[in-house]
């Protein structure tokens, strides 16, 4: 038998040299004799962790007290006939293990080194194993895999995009797709009926640990549907994807939330439905209130909302500590006051009439040792800064099930944002989503109250992806851009081949694009794509280990007809 992999530890043990080889099925242990073979033995001698080799010899069964029960080859050993060193390896900037971990630079610096750890490339297997199931589940489902353009044409989709200059049309610019958006729907056009791609989108955008600048996501778009069957079928594919690879079946029908709801109970689109601490609304309770702070926010139009952490047990430090944890999410202060078998502990106490507190604790069911802590302030602020409290909270007090997966759709979400520094409408979604049917007369009178045929789905917290019914008709396409400023001149210079494919026959159609990596993620149960993407970005878009993005050549930008300004780029000709 011929083994061969990495040296991962050697241990030399009165003459006898002990090897564990590593290779990506794992561990096995190798046992270098000088009684069986000396040369194999010296050889042993100059190993090195990392050492690339092979071992040729015959496996033997461990004795019972030297059987390694944390091994699945815990009860064998190979006895070395002969070894060689394929590759010596200099000594690694950190240890090939799981249970070293180095600073995230380092481990991005020299990531071919990081993804022999194993827990990293386990990472790497379940990905591998959840784009086959999601191809699978797809195929059998009848859909096609059909790729789209890399190079495309820049088009406003709410990011910036990736440029590509053209060398053969001087001044001109390809894009790197944010999405293949307008592309799956001309499949749909095309007669295609049921689409899917797992593709490469890029945006041009400001990072986080949920976000990279190139990034893959499960893109499906079918003709002839209805939101329901959107929601059919992607529960379908959650439901096969944890019961292969997490051993559950999430419950279903996922529950289905309207945008507004989901503001009003948990401030935010993406609401974790883990745990309780739901917002609570307080405007009409403080209107009248002598804490001139919250009836001024209330006479401006501003809202009053807080959040009770039943039998909280915080101490008056933590509870302080919580004032800057909100003004940093955005909040001009927290008010609070705790229930006591006095009454109200509080700065406000002296502020709130008998009668007033009676109310407030009826209309919250408060009783002894429950917290209110409360943001009064424009409706938007208040929603962020309790959203992110309430995540601070349930992590604190241990009200978050850690290992529950939690799926849910958002829905209903409005069509359009007015942007008061614009002086005009913004698509909630992107251009291409349907109003609702009830609402397309609202798109002459009242555009801003109109609803998307717009959804979301959301896991522990995480917007997965999203999705809509689009527009198929020509009018309502040009009359929607006309909401958001682009004029006819414009929509046809950027948008001329998706309006005159629409004249030929569009039919209704809809889909969804669910992150991948995201998906990735959370099954792996990792706090950022970084750990489930083989090689990714920095938060500032950069490669530590290929140093990209770099300067080019003088020739080359000659080349392209590009001239960089307020920089030198190199010149090795």
């Amino acid at each position: 038998m011929v083994l061969m992999g990495w040296v991962h530890s050697q241990r030399d043990h009165g003459g006898v040299t002990f090897i564990d080889l590593r290779d990506r099925s794992g561990l096995v242990q190798i046992v270098c004799n000088p009684q069986v073979s000396p040369a194999a033995h010296n050889q042993a001698k100059a190993l090195r962790a990392e050492f690339v080799v092979a071992a040729q010899g015959h496996l033997e069964r461990r004795s019972a007290d030297t059987i390694n029960p944390n091994l699945p080859t815990g009860e064998v050993e190979l006895v070395v006939d002969e070894l060689r060193i394929l590759n010596p390896s200099r000594t690694p900037p950190f240890p090939i293990e799981d249970e070293t971990e180095p600073t995230e630079n380092t481990r991005l610096r020299y990531r071919y080194l990081d993804l022999r750890r194993p827990k990293m490339f386990e990472n790497l297997r379940l990905r591998h194993r959840l784009a086959k199931i999601v191809r699978d589940y797809l195929d059998t489902e009848g859909f096609l895999e059909i790729e789209t353009p890399i190079l495309t044409r820049s088009t406003p989709e709410g990011a910036r995009d990736y440029l590509v200059p053209s060398r053969v049309n001087p001044g001109g610019f390809f894009a790197l797709p944010q999405s293949p958006q307008l592309f799956k729907q001309l499949l749909m056009v095309s007669s295609v009926d049921k689409y899917f791609q797992i593709v490469r989108c890029f945006r041009d955008e400001d990072l986080r640990a949920d976000r990279q600048p190139e990034f893959t996501q499960i893109d499906v778009e079918m003709s002839f549907v209805r939101p329901d069957d959107i929601f059919g079928l992607i529960e379908g594919m959650a439901v096969r994807l944890c019961r292969e690879v997490k051993g559950f079946e999430p419950p279903t029908p996922f529950l289905r939330l309207p945008y507004a709801e989901a503001m009003a109970r948990y401030g935010t689109d993406k609401p974790d439905i883990r745990f309780g601490l739901e917002l609570q609304e307080l405007t009409e309770l403080f209107k009248n209130t002598d804490i001139k702070v919250f009836r001024d926010v209330v006479a401006g139009g501003g809202v009053v909302r807080g959040i009770v952490v039943p039998k909280a047990g915080f101490s008056r430090k933590e509870i302080d500590d919580l004032t800057p944890l909100a003004i940093s999410f955005g909040a001009k202060g927290l008010a609070w006051f705790r229930m006591t078998a006095s009454g109200w502990q509080s700065p406000l106490a002296k502020f709130v009439g008998d009668q007033d507190k009676h109310a407030i604790e009826t209309a919250l069911d408060l009783h002894e040792g429950d917290l209110v802590v409360i943001v009064a302030d424009a409706e938007p602020v208040v929603c962020d800064v309790l959203s992110r409290l309430r995540l601070h909270l349930g992590d604190a007090l241990g009200l978050i099930p850690k290992e529950e997966f939690n799926f849910l759709w958002v829905t209903d979400f409005p069509l359009l944002e007015y942007d008061a520094e614009a002086q005009r409408y913004t698509a909630m979604h992107h251009p291409f989503t349907s109003p609702h049917d009830s609402d397309l007369g609202l798109l002459d009178t009242e555009p801003g109250k109109a609803r998307a045929f717009a959804y979301d789905l959301v896991l522990n917290g995480v917007e997965l992806g999203g999705g809509s019914i689009r527009i198929h008709r020509q009018d309502i396409q040009q009359k929607m851009f006309g909401l958001l400023g682009i004029d006819e001149v414009e929509a046809q210079e950027k948008f001329g081949f998706l309006m005159e494919a629409l004249s030929y026959g569009a039919p209704p159609h809809g889909g969804i694009a669910l992150g991948f990596d995201r998906l990735a993620m959370l099954f792996a149960g990792a706090d950022s794509l970084r750990e489930v993407i083989a090689f990714p970005k920095t938060a500032k878009a950069v490669c530590l280990m290929t140093n990209a993005p770099g300067q080019v050549d003088t020739k080359q930008l000659r080349e392209l007809s590009i001239k960089v300004d307020g920089q030198a780029p190199r010149d090795v000709r």
